[in-house]
């Protein structure tokens, strides 16, 4: 499971030694700033609780829950609320359009105790979210940002719950928004802000421009994570020796690879052990998945292994397992089929060379983004902007 590296091998790695300080927001202590990030149809909680067994004690975050769904009480926004016993701080995205809708979707988790941390979905670049004006479209609004932020800070402040915001570097290079928004977060009691270190044109192509992490850092004074381009245990050390970001947020470079999250504890240990476990330890840790996500789906079992069927083509990127193999985990429909299938992979199969500093999940280029009409008219929003965006919010109740 585990590899060890000369100490040449090491030092080529590793370069000059990084520290990170713990980081307090609010009351909640995060002993190693290491944050997973929030991914739609990713971090619920068994595979949050898969990356915690691995890694730091660091921030492992729910994925995102939509504002407008809560209120509704849709059963899947409450499914998505769910904590496991184990998870000591409770981490919620929430995302929203609408500051009335989500100050009151604030206001139910916080009076049902949901939640220790609250962080707020400005980032995303999906297209059905940014024509209506949502993710990292709406930093460019900058009314409408400060007043979200205000509302869901205004709730979580009394009860002790610190809010964090999720941001990208702007529409395209011609409209940028991480400096006002950053500004805009810290004057209106954010704790932290996360940057992810692109445009939504750019969506997840090419790599991010770190540069832009060290801009935000050096014009904050609350904390800022760094996110973007973090495949290796090595690609987080340089992300903090280069920007100087309080801490790492690793999405894409998690998926099928929960154990990043031990090798950057190794990492920042000073370790040259990383985890590259072989196909029957990965075998062994997408069984235990599928059945954490049986209990996330109530029994369910179906649903479960329909649900694993993205985490296993991440699983085996890279392994010699043949077109077969990977269409019969497509196919399973039981856990009984999916043991089957795992029982048939070669167990002392090393892990590839070559696959851990390669891209995963999305990969996708420039392209054109989909925003309102006359988005980029105007920095603030006029009343029949406001009227038009908060009827029709882009991800409704029903989900």
């Amino acid at each position: 499971m585990v590899t060890v590296t000369s100490a040449d091998e090491a030092s080529q790695r590793s370069g000059e030694p990084v520290k990170v300080k713990p980081l307090d927001l609010g009351p909640i202590r995060i002993p190693t700033p290491v944050m997973l990030s929030p991914m739609a149809g990713v971090t619920n909680w068994p595979f949050r609780l898969l990356c915690r067994e691995f890694g730091p004690d660091g921030l492992y975050v729910a994925e995102m829950v939509t504002a407008r769904a809560l209120v509704a009480r849709n059963p899947k926004a409450f499914r998505l609320c769910r904590f496991a016993p184990e998870e000591k701080v409770r981490s919620l995205q929430l995302y929203g359009v609408d500051p009335q809708i989500m100050e009151q979707a604030t206001r139910m988790v916080v009076e049902q105790g949901w939640a220790d941390h609250i962080d707020m979905n400005f980032g995303c670049p999906v297209p059905k979210v940014t024509r209506h004006g949502g993710g990292s479209a709406l930093p460019w609004k900058t009314d409408l940002f400060q007043d979200l932020v205000h509302r869901v800070v205004s709730v979580c402040e009394p009860a002790g719950i610190p809010v964090t915001a999720k941001i990208r570097v702007g529409i395209d290079q011609d409209h940028l928004t991480y400096m006002e928004a950053g500004h805009i977060a810290q004057e209106e009691g954010c704790a932290a802000v996360t940057l992810h270190a692109r445009t939504t044109a750019e969506y997840y192509g090419g790599h991010s421009d770190w540069d832009r992490i060290s801009q935000l850092v050096q014009a904050l004074s609350i904390p800022v994570f760094g996110n973007g381009d973090i495949w290796t245990a090595e690609d987080a050390m340089e992300m903090v020796r280069q920007t100087g970001c309080a801490g790492v947020a690793i999405g894409r470079g998690c998926q099928g690879r929960p154990w990043i999250f031990a090798d950057i504890r190794h990492a920042l240990q000073g370790s040259a052990v990383r985890e590259e476990p072989d196909l029957g330890h990965v075998g062994r840790i997408i069984a235990r998945h599928a059945r954490l996500l049986v209990d996330f789906y109530d029994g369910d079992e179906m649903m479960a292994v329909h649900d694993m069927r993205k985490h296993v083509a991440w699983y085996l990127k890279g392994f010699a397992v043949g077109g077969a193999t990977r269409r019969a985990f497509m196919s399973c429909e039981t856990l009984d089929q999916l043991d089957g299938c795992i029982a048939g992979l070669d167990q002392e199969m090393p892990y590839p060379a070559g696959v851990a500093d390669k891209p995963r999940g999305r990969v996708r280029y420039a392209k054109k983004v989909r925003l309102p009409y006359g988005w980029l008219d105007s920095r603030t929003t006029t009343s029949e902007e406001r009227h038009a965006l908060f009827g029709n919010d882009p991800m409704d109740a029903e989900y």
